[in-house]
């Protein structure tokens, strides 16, 4: 399309109309870009919020972004992936969509990584799938040589062309909490306080969630899904993992072991408990609201 030009105004002596019109817009730009980066935490303050904590350190943001977390670090347990796979993961997605699943980017870029169905990444409707834009990153991430060594700005230049790979750096760190509590790394590491259960939750979905982001198995016993993991690390991983999809699959409580998280809109919910039945070690039970 070509280039609008604009007839150019007549010098009146009066104020510098364009000259204020172009502050005005710079500024409403960095209001506005501002006010984008921001929305996430100041919507932290107002009500739900999902909290990790490791290494001494805390990061939270909102329920939704936080279930793309949770599907991105234990898709990276799956698979057998190092810690730093789900570092890396997470650290991508919250530069290229702030953990979001967009519908829209650059050029043709998608979903959480912003990838590009122009550059043989997959198909539209495919980089709309979390699961499938995941896996996608990580068979690209294991294909570079020694990327477990690599920092992370050359790790995001070669897997995502990006054209700002310094920037990945900035979320390193949020990163490694987030892929520390979620991975099972540091038990009690992942909280969630969120408003009531809008309906039922399904076990039949949960439980085919479950086998496609964890890997575990579970048992359905009415509202109630049993998870025998093969050693206590990934429990705590299940039961993160759990949590984490808590506001969008209507969980309600979440036990490993003998603790237990307890969906709540108060400060209580931003900390596991002592259970009153405790199950035994390596087990994990995830109950559903019933409706």
């Amino acid at each position: 399309m070509p280039r609008r030009e604009h007839p150019p105004l007549a010098d009146d002596r009066g104020p510098r109309w364009p000259t204020v019109v172009a502050v005005l817009c710079v500024l409403a730009l960095v209001v506005g870009v501002g006010a984008w980066y921001a929305r996430d935490r100041i919507g932290l303050f107002l009500g739900e919020e999902c909290r990790a904590t490791a290494l001494e350190e805390s990061v939270s943001f909102r329920p939704d972004q936080m279930h793309h977390a949770s599907t991105i670090v234990l898709l990276a347990v799956k698979r057998g992936l190092p810690a730093r796979a789900g570092t890396i993961g997470i650290a991508t997605a919250i530069q290229e969509s702030k953990l979001r699943n967009l519908s829209y980017g650059d050029r043709d870029s998608l979903g959480l990584f912003q990838q590009r169905p122009s550059q043989g990444w997959g198909t539209e409707e495919q980089l709309q799938d979390p699961v499938y834009a995941t896996n996608a990153f990580y068979d690209a991430l294991v294909k570079v040589d020694g990327w477990q060594d690599m920092v992370i700005t050359e790790i995001a230049q070669e897997v995502q062309r990006s054209g700002y790979p310094t920037a990945y750096a900035d979320h390193e760190q949020e990163g490694r909490i987030i892929a520390s509590a979620l991975s099972g790394h540091s038990p009690e590491g992942f909280v969630c306080r969120l408003d009531g259960p809008t309906a039922a939750g399904r076990p039949d979905t949960f439980v085919r969630a479950l086998s496609e982001e964890t890997g575990q198995a579970g048992t359905a016993d009415g509202q109630v899904i049993t998870v025998a993991a093969p050693d206590e690390r990934h429990a705590w991983a299940v039961g993160a993992w759990a949590v984490g999809q808590a506001k969008a699959r209507n969980v309600v409580r979440v036990q490993v072991g003998d603790r237990e998280w307890v969906r709540g809109a108060g400060d209580g919910a931003m900390q596991w408990r002592d259970a009153d039945e405790p199950v035994p070690a390596g087990q994990v039970r995830v109950s559903l609201h019933e409706g």
